[in-house]
């Protein structure tokens, strides 16, 4: 632990959000101490191996404490713990939210009093600078690309390509991308992807800032209407107290509030009863298709086309968008599918192709996550319960993408075509939502949570709608914007102090 326990601002959490709010405090020139529960990922060809998928690596945790019920049925959720968070195993995927995801939608946001604050147009700037830190580009199209592409065009829709955070050429001893099929879901061997752990943290880090692995956060200790201090306990098992003048809680969407509600501070906030609700995750699909010859002949990364067409169905109704998907390596079809499907599956893995669906989903107060205080995980934290609800409209949303999603598949020369639905909790987003009304949003326009003078939210959880992209890049500009504002505070409350001295 360091010697130093108080810092110009304390971020809990390593991921988009949290790296973000550390740029804009290192630049300031401010002291920043950064918690992150998991290790260093560690890099070296040993990641290539369909072993080191992320699922199957120590970094997705089943030691989260997280449990999904449904009906009499509970299982726990698995959580990627590590510096760089789930962006060390992602697919560099980078999409702006779209006019839409900003606009009202009454069909989508039914009772549940979801809306964003601002627009597009207040993003764009944080979007840019997003952007320029993750290196975000479009490579070369694969030759499997090239014709899924083909088809789209033959059915009349405008492919796009995606935006990925890869850096394509060397610069100095950091090698280029070497379009490697192992990109999505691996952490890569040699570094190109620019996740936060490989292109963000380690010039942070150079300037100052102090990163903390292995530590887990606790508590959040309150008095006077702000954070006072931030209790964890380090890799040796010994406790540590922190104090900031700015705390800023970026442990995901489930994480965030789990330890506000671990901490009792939903007492504070006017919006108590929707701390921990309206969790949405996306309905997301795998369409893969089935074709009579061997598709990735050169065994390059495929996930480089995205479709927008049905962003809007016909009648106007939100959907979403569809994705190039990679195709799993065999021996994690073999591993994860049940016997004997998974020999069957193994056996035409190279003949396959995918399209990922992405729909968004209504935010329900019914979904969310509540506290089991009869058990404790080890650090002597309760046990988060989370539940979800898909609704007829969400499942309507998932169905017009999957025959959308079939339709590219087939006229590409898919003799079958197989979806399967997606549903892991990476894209889950909106448990402590921002917005204009203070009885409903536990989280103010600026990122602030409501009730405390210097807690802020930056990542998922404050999402109030999830948009129809991934929302990494969103949550990226997000985390820019809550620490200018946080930012902002401070130098207002040293002017005042200054005054007064």
């Amino acid at each position: 632990m360091p010697k130093q326990t108080t810092f110009d601002a304390i971020i809990i959490g390593s991921g988009f959000g949290g790296t973000m709010a550390a740029q804009r405090f290192i630049d300031a020139g401010r002291t920043v101490l950064m918690l992150e529960r998991g290790p260093w990922v560690r890099r070296g060809p040993e990641n290539w191996a369909p072993s080191h998928i992320g699922p199957h690596t120590d970094y997705c945790s089943p030691d989260a404490p997280f449990r999904e019920t449904q009906g009499d049925r509970a299982s726990r959720i698995r959580t990627f713990f590590c510096v760089g968070g789930p962006s060390v195993f992602y697919g560099g995927v980078s999409l702006r939210f779209r006019p839409e995801d900003f606009a009202p939608a009454p069909d989508l946001v039914a009772d549940s009093g979801a809306a964003w604050p601002f627009g597009l147009a207040d993003l764009v700037p944080y979007y840019e600078e997003a952007e320029r830190l993750l290196g975000v580009s479009a490579g070369p199209l694969a030759e499997a690309s090239s014709r899924l592409g083909a088809a789209a065009r033959s059915l009349g829709l405008s492919p796009a390509r995606l935006p990925l955070a890869i850096r394509r050429q060397a610069i100095g001893s950091k090698p280029g991308c070497v379009d490697c099929p192992t990109c999505d879901g691996f952490a890569c061997a040699i570094g190109a992807k620019n996740d936060l752990a490989t292109g963000i943290l380690p010039r942070l880090i150079a300037r100052g800032l102090v990163l903390r692995s292995g530590t887990v956060v606790t508590q959040l200790m309150e008095r006077g209407g702000a954070i006072r201090a931030v209790q964890a306990i380090g890799p040796d098992g010994r406790r540590v107290e922190f104090v900031g003048r700015q705390v800023i809680l970026a442990a995901g969407a489930l994480g965030s509030p789990h330890l506000i509600l671990a901490s009792g501070l939903q007492r504070r906030s006017p919006a108590r009863t929707a701390v921990g609700r309206y969790l949405t995750r996306h309905v997301n699909s795998a369409v893969v298709g089935l074709f009579p010859r061997r598709q990735n002949q050169a065994r390059r990364l495929v996930k480089q086309l995205g479709f927008f067409d049905h962003y809007r169905s016909e009648g106007g109704a939100k959907l979403g968008s569809i994705q190039q998907l990679a195709t799993p390596p065999a021996a994690y079809v073999r591993a994860e599918a049940p016997w004997p499907l998974g020999l069957l599956a193994e056996a035409v893995v190279d003949r396959l192709l995918g399209l990922l669906t992405i729909a968004e989903d209504q935010p329900r107060l019914a979904s969310g996550l509540t506290l089991d205080p009869g058990i404790v995980d080890r650090f002597g934290m309760p046990i988060a319960v989370v539940q979800h609800f898909y609704t007829t409209r969400d499942r309507w949303g998932d169905d017009a993408l999957r025959r959308v999603a079939r339709r590219i598949l087939n006229a590409a020369g898919a003799v079958a075509t197989y979806a399967h639905p997606v549903r892991t909790f990476s894209h889950a987003l909106g448990t402590l939502r921002m917005g204009t009304d203070p009885r409903t949003a536990p989280v103010d326009p600026d990122g602030r949570f409501r009730g405390l003078d210097n807690l802020w939210i930056t990542d998922g959880s404050a999402l109030p709608r999830s948009g129809g992209v991934n929302p990494s890049l969103t949550i990226a500009a997000m985390g820019l914007r809550a620490a200018d504002r946080a930012l902002g505070q401070t130098l207002e409350e040293e002017e005042v102090s200054h005054a007064v001295g």
